[in-house]
């Protein structure tokens, strides 16, 4: 499992919105992002979720899909 830091993640969402995609937040993160799920129109559909590592960091695990899975449509 590759993971990625919290800096990564955060270049990752401002390409999105420079591109005009959206950010939605699905649960609120701790030390990190939390469940994100970055869409657009033109862009692939990215889901970011954050890992416990231990007490005091974590990481976060990045999927992008061609297609919305359905289960993200609905809180989209």
């Amino acid at each position: 499992m590759k993971t990625y830091s919290v800096k990564a993640v955060d270049n990752l969402i401002s390409r999105y919105i420079d591109k005009g995609g959206e950010v939605t937040e699905i649960e609120e993160g701790v030390l990190g992002h939390g469940h994100l799920v970055l869409h657009g129109a033109g862009l692939k559909t990215t889901v970011v979720k954050e890992v416990y590592l231990n007490e005091w960091s974590s990481a976060h695990k990045v999927r992008t899909y061609n297609e919305t899975p359905k289960k993200y449509l609905e809180v989209i």
